[in-house]
Formats: C-alpha cells, sequence, structure tokens
C-alpha cells in the first residue's frame, strides 16, 4: 500500500513482506480480536508463555526460517536490511540491534521505540512473555541500544508530528526515548521529524523511496 515497488525496481532490491503474525486454525488469540495484540500484533518476538509459545515465533520466523526459505528458493544475494512500520519499526530495530551481522541497515516508519513504557508494549509483553521484566528487555530498542556494541547499523528512522500515537492522549511511539538513549550510547540514529505527517501510508508512500534507496546504497555496497 506505500508504493514501494517501483522504488525496489529503481534500487534493484527484492522486498519480502512477512505478516505481522502467525495465521491458521487453533492459533490462540485473546478476546475479542484487536489490532494491537495477537493475529493483529505478533511484535516480532518468541513468546514464553504457555498460551502463545507454541505459535507466537516471529522473530524465529523473520531471522531464520523466512530468510531461508527465500535464500535457498529464489536467486538472490546474501545480504539483508530490515524496515518496518509501527510495530513492524519495532521489529526491525529490535531484530537488527540483536543482529547486527545479518543486516547491512535498518529503519523504520513511526516505531514502537520504548514498548516497555508504554500501554501497546506492557499489554502485549505481559501476555506473551509474563511478568519477568528482564526478558521484555530483550525486545524493547531503547534497551537494547544503551548496550549496544555491534557495528553502524546505519539507521534511519522517520515519525510524523501529527502522528496520533505520537501526540493523542498516550505516546505509544516515544521517538524522543530512543534518541536519547543512542545518543547516551553513542550509536548513530538519523532520526527526522516530519511535519505534519500522520500514522497512515500517506506517511509511508511519501518517504518509502528514500528508505528503499538508503538500504539500496549498503546492500549493493556488501555484494
Amino acid at each position: 500500500k506505500a508504493g514501494a515497488f517501483q522504488a525496489a525496481c529503481d534500487n534493484k532490491v527484492v522486498l519480502v513482506m512477512p505478516d505481522t503474525s502467525p495465521r491458521g486454525e487453533g492459533v490462540p488469540d485473546e478476546e475479542p480480536k484487536v489490532y494491537d495484540f495477537g493475529v493483529g500484533a505478533g511484535f516480532y518476538l518468541n513468546a514464553t508463555t504457555e498460551k502463545y509459545k507454541k505459535h507466537y515465533n516471529m522473530y524465529d520466523y523473520v531471522t531464520k526460517e523466512l530468510p531461508d526459505l527465500v535464500e535457498s528458493s529464489f536467486s538472490v544475494a546474501p545480504a539483508r536490511s530490515i524496515c518496518g512500520h509501527s510495530m513492524g519499526g519495532h521489529g526491525a530495530l529490535t531484530i537488527a540491534l540483536k543482529n547486527p551481522e545479518r543486516y547491512t541497515s535498518v529503519s523504520a516508519f513511526a516505531p514502537i521505540c520504548n514498548p516497555m513504557n508504554v500501554p501497546w508494549g506492557q499489554k502485549a509483553f505481559s501476555l506473551y512473555l509474563g511478568d519477568d521484566k528482564e526478558a521484555w528487555k530483550q525486545y524493547d530498542a531503547c534497551e537494547l541500544i544503551k548496550t549496544y556494541k555491534g557495528r553502524d547499523l546505519n539507521i534511519l528512522c522517520d515519525q510524523g508530528t501529527a502522528d496520533n500515537f505520537l501526540s493523542g492522549e498516550v505516546n505509544q511511539l516515544q521517538p524522543l526515548a530512543l534518541m536519547q538513549a543512542a545518543q547516551d550510547a553513542g550509536v548513530p540514529v538519523t532520526f527526522r521529524m516530519q511535519a505534519g505527517y500522520d500514522h497512515s501510508y500517506y506517511f509511508m508512500s511519501t518517504f518509502i523511496g528514500e528508505h528503499i534507496a538508503h538500504h539500496a546504497r549498503f546492500l549493493h555496497a556488501s555484494t
């Protein structure tokens, strides 16, 4: 929906776009089903609670199963970058920070930067991971960046200033927390606040070309 295909063609890169959550009969969820949990939002982690640990392993899916399938099925280079929007932005950042050797760059649109400290993340982490806050830190970009010692991940983030999840009743996104954590840790991050843009695909469609070109530069340089 963001209109990325022409940009991918122009930059000679392959787009691989996984789902947000496991699918199929028997996949557990809460009732009523909502957009910010379960089949609406898997948070790109490996669940450990009894109810969810069998099906909700989106971290392993994105880092192992999916790339293995793509690389064994298609003639593609082994270099990878990663990008996401909102919860997907959270996933992109945390996955790259935990696997810096596998990604040449990472970018995000309006990412959930500090899920441990916002309602979206607290709800998801408690149901997927239980009450152990130390386990939560493994899936929080702010916590991961505090101790990051890997190479430059060429991190690019865009955030709209009119995003209702930023400027609304609750700031679910916390971009300033990520910027502060990165500054304190000396980790390079380009974080751009885009005036007037909200959380929608109009925002993504405006800047997706720049993000794909950003990734393509590092992907092609590594092959």
